[in-house]
């Protein structure tokens, strides 16, 4: 059974920083693609970023590039997602995902078969 446990939201003001962490057992975690999505009650769920098995491909939505980071330590079970210089509009559920098919990092959540409880990410203005 794959558990992933999201970590690390909170509130905070605009323009500040929250650095989410997802921790993940039950499966070999170094050979899948990992991702964070959002979702809120003025969006559906939508891609913020991804990594490939190795850490060595990522994907942003552009919404996110230059802000946010993801990375991962394979020797942990653990992805990261560095939000920094956070916008209200960040206001969200942030999910990461495992892709139990895929080691290359996908924008798509289609490719991702199992899924965290979330986290809430809130910036205030």
């Amino acid at each position: 059974q794959v558990r992933l446990v999201e970590s690390g939201g909170g509130l905070v003001q605009a323009g500040g920083s929250l650095r989410l962490s997802c921790a993940a057992s039950g499966r070999t975690f170094n050979i899948y693609a990992m991702g964070w999505f959002c979702e809120s009650q003025e969006k559906e769920r939508e891609f913020v970023a991804a990594i490939g098995a190795t850490g060595d491909s990522t994907q942003y939505a552009n919404s996110v590039k230059g802000r946010f980071t993801i990375s991962r330590d394979n020797a942990k079970n653990t992805i990261y997602l560095q939000m920094n210089n956070l916008r209200p509009e960040d206001t969200a559920v942030y999910y990461c995902a495992l892709g139990g098919g895929t080691n290359v990092a996908s924008v798509e959540d289609n490719d991702y078969n199992y899924w965290g409880q979330g986290t809430q990410v809130t910036v205030s203005s």
